[in-house]
């Protein structure tokens, strides 16, 4: 591939989403996957600035486009992806944790033993990936945050679900990748986990 091939979005548009060698179809995804991490990365620094935070957000947000692909397009979340990031996310966070590194130990155990809980419970009805990746992003996020993420993943997958049966796009127990509101749910409590936490207290007040 040329350096022209490698532009985002633009050599997609340029060459009218086809390849310009074999002038066979590109997929969509790609420039879309392109578009949101674009938009996701800015999202970040607007939220974090000039800190190591910005830095573990960006690879969260590298993390989030590569599974969600994967997951959506194979069912599938590859184990080599998880290690790559794994190091370093470990490293960051043990240098810089947001609190305590224990509670990002402890956000590791919950993330990663409540979907574990829901795959015996359920006999298979979540993948082990699932569980290895929520069980990574636990120690990202840390314990408070690892609990709206969990929330909001459930919340949107529900509603997704239920739009796809109303509209009889899926069947009736057909599965569902849930690593995408896995990841929907952890980026959106990054930023505002203190905030949804403080929301559902003050219900309870």
């Amino acid at each position: 591939m040329k350096p022209f091939d490698l532009i985002p979005i633009f050599s997609y548009l340029l060459s009218r989403g086809k390849c310009r060698h074999c002038n066979s179809r590109v997929s969509l995804v790609y420039p879309l996957g392109e578009l949101a991490t674009g938009l996701l990365f800015v999202w970040i620094y607007l939220n974090f600035g000039n800190s190591w935070e910005t830095l573990i957000g960006l690879l969260l947000v590298s993390l989030s486009v590569i599974i969600t692909v994967s997951d959506l397009k194979y069912m599938l979340i590859p184990n080599r992806i998880l290690l790559a990031f794994a190091p370093l996310f470990l490293v960051l966070r043990f240098l810089y944790p947001m609190e305590s590194v224990w509670l990002h130990f402890w956000g590791a155990i919950a993330g990663g033993g409540v979907l574990l809980f829901i795959v015996v419970i359920t006999r298979g009805g979540m993948g082990l990936g699932d569980v290895k990746l929520f069980c990574l992003l636990g120690w990202v996020l840390g314990l408070y945050n690892i609990i709206p993420a969990f929330l909001i993943a459930c919340l949107i997958g529900s509603v997704v679900g239920g739009v796809l049966l109303l509209f009889k796009l899926i069947k009736p127990k057909q599965p569902i990748p849930f690593g995408p509101f896995l990841l929907i749910g952890s980026l959106l409590s990054s930023a505002y986990g203190s905030t949804i936490i403080n929301f559902y207290l003050s219900i309870f007040n």
